[in-house]
C-alpha cells in the first residue's frame, strides 16, 4: 500500500497522525476527499447533526498597544492621541446589550496598554462580576504574559488573581503561529511561542478552561502550520484544558504584510486537516468573521461543528478591512439552512 493510502487508513480508523503524516495527507489529497475524511471524523466525534454557537460581545477594553504587530490594523501607539480605554459606564452599556439580545459571555481583549497594571484587570473584572450576571472569557496568553511581566508576578499568580476577581476562561488568540521564527517577523514584541503555551498550561492547571486558535496565511509554510497544531496537541494530551480549536485566514488589508489573501479552499483545506489532526480537541470552529456566510456553511461539511459567537461587536478584524455581522436570527438561518440544527451552547459548550 503507498504512503498516501496509509495514511487515509489511519485517518479513517481514528488513529494519530504525525506532522510528517499530515504533511503527505496534506499536500497530496484532493479536496473533496478531505473534506469526506474530516466529515467522517466530525461525526465520530458528534453523531447528531447539532450545529452549536454562542451569543457574546466581544469588549476591546483599550485599543493602545506596545505589541507593533504587522498585522493588526485595530492597535494604537501609546501617547499619539488615538488611543482609548474603555470607561466603565460604556463597559456597562456593552455589557447590558449583551444581555438583553440573549448573551451569556463577554470576549474582554485589549491592547498591551503600557500604563495599566494588573490592578487596573482586577478592578474590572470586580466591577463586571458585583453588577452582571456574565461569564467573563477573557485576556489571551499575550495579555496575560504581558500583564505579568510588568507585574513582575509569575504567570501562575497572576492567572490566580485575575481569576479570584472574576476571570473565567481565556479565548485562545495571539498565538498567530506558535514557530518563533515567524511569530519574531510578525508581532515582534509579543510573547514567544513558549510562553504563549505556558499561560494555556497554568491556566488549566488552575482548572480553567480555554480555546486555541491559528492564524494563517501571512509569512508561514506548510510545516509551521503543523508545527503550530503539534503544540497545541501536545499540551491538550498534557493538560486537556482545551475546549476548541480556531483556524482563521489573515485579513491583509491595512495591515503591514503584502500577501495575497487565502482563498476559501486554502482556507477549508486547513480546517479539514485540524479536524482531522486533532484527536484529542472535540470542537473544531468555522470562522464566519473572515470567510462569510457561505463559507461557513461549507465549513460544516469540512469538519467544523461550531459556528462560534455572534459576536455582537468585533473590531479587530473589522480594522483589516472585513466586515461580516450576523445577527443570532442570521446565523441560525445559516445553520438551519446547511441541514443542521442550530443550537446555542455556552463557553464550555453545554448546550443550553
Amino acid at each position: 500500500m503507498n504512503k498516501l493510502n496509509h495514511i487515509i487508513e489511519k485517518v479513517k480508523e481514528n488513529q494519530r497522525i504525525d506532522i510528517n503524516e499530515g504533511l503527505v495527507l496534506f499536500g497530496k489529497v484532493d479536496f473533496l476527499t478531505l473534506a469526506s475524511l474530516a466529515n467522517q471524523k466530525r461525526f465520530f466525534y458528534h453523531p447528531e447533526r447539532i450545529v452549536t454557537y454562542v451569543v457574546d460581545k466581544n469588549i476591546n477594553y483599550t485599543n493602545i498597544c506596545i505589541s507593533g504587530c504587522r498585522f493588526c490594523a485595530f492597535f494604537e501607539p501609546p501617547h499619539q492621541g488615538n488611543g482609548y480605554v474603555i470607561s466603565k459606564q460604556e463597559l456597562s452599556d456593552k455589557i447590558r446589550e449583551t444581555i438583553d439580545l440573549g448573551g451569556t459571555q463577554i470576549l474582554l481583549q485589549g491592547g498591551m496598554h503600557p500604563d495599566l497594571e494588573i490592578d487596573y484587570y482586577v478592578d474590572m473584572l470586580i466591577y463586571i462580576k458585583e453588577n452582571f450576571d456574565i461569564h467573563i472569557h477573557g485576556f489571551s496568553p499575550p495579555e496575560i504574559d504581558f500583564i505579568a511581566k510588568k507585574s513582575s508576578l509569575s504567570i501562575a499568580q497572576t492567572i490566580s488573581i485575575l481569576k479570584k476577581a472574576g476571570l473565567a476562561s481565556i479565548p485562545g488568540g495571539g498565538a498567530e503561529i506558535l514557530c518563533d521564527d515567524i511569530r519574531q517577523k510578525v508581532s515582534p514584541n509579543k510573547c514567544l511561542s513558549e510562553e504563549w503555551l505556558e499561560v494555556m498550561r497554568q491556566a488549566h492547571l488552575q482548572g480553567m478552561r480555554s480555546s486555541a486558535t491559528m492564524m494563517f496565511g501571512h509569512l508561514e509554510k506548510e510545516i509551521h502550520i503543523f508545527d503550530h497544531m503539534d503544540k497545541i496537541r501536545a499540551l491538550q494530551d498534557e493538560t486537556g484544558g482545551f475546549t476548541a480549536f480556531i483556524p482563521w485566514t489573515f485579513q491583509p488589508d491595512n495591515t503591514k504584510i503584502t500577501v495575497k489573501k487565502k482563498t476559501s479552499v486554502e482556507y477549508l483545506r486547513v480546517l479539514a486537516m485540524s479536524r482531522l489532526f486533532f484527536d484529542n480537541i472535540d470542537n473544531i470552529q468555522a470562522s464566519w468573521v473572515t470567510q462569510g456566510d457561505k463559507i461557513a456553511q461549507t465549513a460544516l461539511f469540512f469538519g467544523a461543528n461550531d459556528m462560534g459567537s455572534t459576536m455582537i461587536e468585533e473590531n479587530v478584524v473589522a480594522s483589516a478591512g472585513v466586515d461580516f455581522m450576523f445577527s443570532k436570527a442570521e446565523l441560525t438561518r445559516l445553520i438551519t439552512k446547511a441541514g443542521f440544527e442550530p443550537r446555542q451552547r455556552d463557553c464550555y459548550y453545554h448546550l443550553l
